[in-house]
C-alpha cells in the first residue's frame, strides 16, 4: 500500500498550517491527505474522506514528493476554461449598465453578439467576479448640491465632531420621516414554492417620527399620528432644549417646516438655552446621520408582522426607538 514518506517535524508544521489558514480549499485538502497518509491512513480511506478518485490521493503524494509544497497548488490552466472569453466577459458587463434589472436581455444580447448562449446563471458567475451584487437602488436628489456650500458643510461637521470629541459640545442630527401600512422591503429571501404575503392597506394612515440623534447612539425621538406641522416641531426643539446640559449644535434640512417664520423667531431663545441651529445644504441627504437611521427602520429592522395593522406598525416602530442603542445600533464614521 502506498503511502507519503514519512514527514519531519518541519514539514508536518508546515502542512498544519496550510491545512489550518490557507485560503484555497483545494490547497488545504491536499495539505491534510498528507498529514493523514502520514498518520497511517491507507489512500482509499482518505479518498473516501474527501470523496475524490483514489487516482487523484496517489498523484498528490507523487506530487509533494517530487515538487514539494508547490505540488499541492493549482497549476496554471488547470481547471475547467471559462465559458465566455475576457473579451466576451467586458461585452456582458456592457449590457449589464443597459439592462441592470433584467439578466435575460443580458443573455439574449450576448447570443446576437456572439451567437453564444449561455444560462443566466453563468452571466451570474460573471458578474459577481467583478463585484457586481443584487440590491436596492437608490433615490437621489432632484438635484445637486451647491459645491461651496456642500464643502463648507462637510468641514463645519467635522469641526463639530472634533469639538463633541473633546467634550466642549453636543453635535445631534434631527430629522423627520413618515411609516405607513405600504412596506418598504418589496423582497426577501423565501421557500420555494411559499410566499409571504401582507395585507393590503385600506386606509392612508401614517405615523410620523422626529427625532435627535448623536453618533453615539444617543437618541431623543417623538411620535406623531397625523400631520407634523411647524409649531409641532418647535414644541420639540423647545422640549429638547430643556434637556441639554452643554453647547449644543443640531444639524437639519431646508424642509419649509424648518424655515418657517413661526420657527425662525425661536432661534434665538434657544440659542439663549445654549442650542444652535446649522442648516445642512439643500439636496445632500446623506450628510444627515439620522437618514441612516430612518433607512434601517424601514429596510432592515421593522418585522413584517409590523404591517399586519396600523396599531401593530405603532407598537414595532415605539419597540426599535426604546431598544435603539442598546439592541439596535449603528456604527457611524467620523466625516
Amino acid at each position: 500500500m502506498k503511502y507519503v514518506t514519512p514527514l519531519n517535524d518541519a514539514e508536518i508544521q508546515t502542512l498544519s498550517d496550510m491545512h489550518r489558514y490557507h485560503p484555497s480549499r483545494r490547497a488545504r485538502m491536499r495539505a491534510h491527505s498528507l498529514l493523514l497518509s502520514h498518520q497511517g491512513l491507507a489512500i482509499p480511506h482518505i479518498a473516501r474522506i474527501y470523496q475524490v478518485n483514489r487516482r487523484s490521493v496517489s498523484s498528490w503524494i507523487d506530487r509533494w514528493q517530487t515538487q514539494g509544497l508547490v505540488g499541492l497548488y493549482d497549476q496554471p490552466g488547470a481547471g475547467r476554461r471559462p465559458t465566455l472569453s475576457a473579451d466576451e466577459q467586458q461585452k456582458v458587463r456592457q449590457y449589464l449598465q443597459q439592462y441592470p434589472k433584467d439578466l435575460k436581455q443580458v443573455v439574449q444580447q450576448l447570443e446576437q453578439d456572439t451567437t453564444k448562449r449561455v444560462s443566466t446563471k453563468t452571466i451570474k458567475r460573471v458578474i459577481k467576479k467583478s463585484r457586481y451584487v443584487w440590491k436596492r437602488i437608490r433615490k437621489s436628489p432632484a438635484k445637486l448640491p451647491d459645491p461651496q456650500k456642500y464643502e463648507r458643510s462637510t468641514e463645519l461637521i467635522h469641526r463639530l465632531q472634533q469639538r463633541e470629541a473633546s467634550g466642549e459640545c453636543a453635535l445631534w442630527y434631527f430629522d423627520v420621516t413618515g411609516f405607513c401600512l405600504t412596506p418598504y422591503i418589496p423582497y426577501a429571501w423565501q421557500p420555494i414554492g411559499d410566499v409571504i404575503e401582507i395585507p393590503t392597506a385600506s386606509h392612508n394612515q401614517r405615523l410620523n417620527v422626529l427625532g435627535f440623534l448623536k453618533r453615539n447612539n444617543d437618541l431623543v425621538p417623538y411620535m406623531v399620528e397625523g400631520k407634523v406641522d411647524t409649531s409641532i416641531i418647535v414644541e420639540c426643539f423647545h422640549q429638547f432644549s430643556q434637556q441639554i446640559d452643554k453647547k449644543t449644535y443640531v444639524l437639519l434640512d431646508n424642509s419649509p417646516v424648518h424655515r418657517a417664520q413661526e420657527f425662525i423667531e425661536q432661534i434665538p431663545k434657544w440659542v439663549k438655552k445654549g442650542l444652535i441651529i446649522k442648516y445642512l445644504p439643500s439636496y445632500a441627504p446623506e450628510l444627515n446621520l439620522i437618514e441612516i437611521l430612518w433607512r434601517f427602520m424601514k429596510y432592515y429592522w421593522l418585522p413584517f408582522a409590523a404591517y399586519t395593522s396600523f396599531q401593530c406598525l405603532v407598537a414595532a416602530i415605539e419597540e426599535i426607538l426604546i431598544r435603539f442603542g442598546n439592541e439596535y445600533t449603528i456604527s457611524f464614521q467620523a466625516a
